[in-house]
């Protein structure tokens, strides 16, 4: 079973291609290789939405994300945990593929960000708690938002401004800046959604039908605007100890 969330963004397109979603209960090693074990198809297609009558494409781009994610896992690490984890010869290889994809393909990029166990609250700040979606599942409920490109960005870089005001240590603040612009590039009509996959799976369904963790980020953000660091934090706390056994599994794994 593949415990990983997703934000997607969807922009708008024909979508000839579409892509179903491997339900977790059935998830298994699709495909391996040099760069290790993947879960998904490899082949490039798409997600597909339609909404409000026109229809949204989320092209997967499965070996660029693979190549990407492996650089990315490597470079959250400090030598020589890092070279341990994935050696320099492989982090190469990796390295000169991907560059090899953008000269054939320039301006491609991932439409996807993958998180493994648990949702970021960064995430959660790009959406209004009130665009959050009860749905069927693989094996069970499970959450989405979806929201406009520009609302997104419109509520990240809030809270961006939020942290920082607030004295929120130079990482965090990035972290959320990162997310602005990945964003930004993508066409001002797309749309952004969340979505807690197999994440959900680690939940049950009452825990998801009660599932407050938006509005916990939403009302910690509003109170430090206003100075209330007792309320923010109280908010926060609530998110960690939503999501402490996920976020466990994370390290653990």
């Amino acid at each position: 079973m593949t415990f990983a969330a997703y934000l997607r963004v969807y922009v708008p397109g024909d979508g000839r291609h579409v892509v179903e979603h491997v339900p977790p209960s059935r998830a298994r090693v699709l495909w391996r290789g040099a760069y290790g074990v993947w879960f998904e198809p490899v082949r490039e297609d798409a997600f597909v939405i339609e909404r409000e009558g026109r229809r949204y494409v989320c092209p997967r781009h499965p070996r660029l994300r693979m190549l990407e994610g492996l650089l990315a896992f490597r470079n959250a690490y400090p030598a020589p945990v890092s070279s341990s984890l994935v050696p320099e010869s492989l982090a190469r290889r990796a390295a000169v593929e991907l560059d090899r994809i953008h000269a054939r393909q320039p301006g491609v990029r991932s439409h996807i960000l993958t998180s493994p166990f648990h949702i970021p609250p960064r995430w959660l700040a790009a959406f209004n708690p009130k665009e959050r979606e009860l749905v069927s599942g693989p094996v069970g409920l499970s959450i989405r938002y979806r929201t406009t490109r520009s609302a997104s960005l419109r509520r990240l870089q809030r809270a961006a401004r939020i942290l920082e005001r607030a004295g929120f240590d130079e990482e965090a603040v990035e972290q959320v800046r990162e997310l602005i612009e990945w964003l930004r590039p993508f066409p001002s009509e797309s749309l952004v959604e969340l979505d807690y996959g197999g994440a959900a799976g680690l939940f049950s369904d009452g825990e998801l039908a009660t599932d407050e963790t938006a509005e916990d980020v939403a009302a910690s953000l509003r109170a430090l605007q206003r100075e209330d660091f007792d309320a923010a934090a109280e908010h926060y706390r609530r998110v960690a100890m939503r999501w402490a056994h996920p976020q466990a599994l994370t390290f653990a794994s």
